[in-house]
């Protein structure tokens, strides 16, 4: 009885040679093909991938290799206040931009108010640049600070002490008897030492 031979099938038998990331593949026919393997993969000639360990890093698989360049990431807005750093990705996003001051966020541009005293911009740097308000001297002993105002204010009126126990006030303007043989004027509240009149006495008063 004449034996049977056994049915002709077609394989391709792949020889894996690893050099480095370069790997040869032959054929059953003895045709060389080159293959590169990364991030546990195996690529073919003209396929591009990103490293698994290096997301910055892309490469393209060639007949001699692969041919790698590592992306440089760009640089965020000065003014970033809030940045995401994803694994899967090469370079830093800025998920917002504008100035944090006082545990508050600011939009570039906005003016706002923090205090009575201050105006203050959130400039295209991201920095919050503050003007403060120079307050001149109140013309009186017992200014008053009002809500939402930065300055104090006379609610009385300009007015000084008599004299340096500062426990009697006058108004200012006119002279004031303050007793019987005492005659007392407040000062220009632009002068020094305004806070306290200047007084006279009358001569042999009683």
């Amino acid at each position: 009885m004449m034996g049977m031979s056994a049915p002709m099938v077609s394989f391709l038998w792949l020889t894996l040679l690893i050099s480095g990331r370069r790997v040869l593949a032959f054929s059953v026919a003895g045709q060389q093909e080159t293959l590169c393997e990364a991030n546990a993969s195996v690529y073919y000639v003209g396929e591009w991938y990103f490293l698994d360990s290096d997301p910055c890093t892309q490469c393209e698989c060639t007949a001699e290799g692969p041919a790698c360049a590592r992306t440089e990431c760009t640089s965020l807005p000065a003014a970033c206040i809030h940045v995401s750093h994803y694994p899967t990705d090469c370079c830093p996003r800025c998920e917002k931009i504008g100035c944090e001051y006082g545990g508050e966020v600011y939009e570039l541009g906005q003016h706002f108010q923090p205090s009575a005293c201050e105006q203050c911009t959130c400039d295209s740097d991201g920095i919050v640049h503050c003007l403060v308000a120079d307050c001149a001297p109140p013309p009186c002993v017992n200014p008053v600070y009002q809500k939402g105002k930065c300055c104090p204010e006379c609610t009385d009126g300009p007015n000084c002490y008599v004299n340096s126990s500062r426990t009697k006030v006058i108004p200012a303007g006119e002279a004031v008897w303050v007793d019987s043989c005492t005659k007392c004027r407040c000062h220009n509240w632009q002068d020094v030492g305004y806070l306290l009149a200047t007084c006279s006495r009358v001569r042999n008063c009683l």
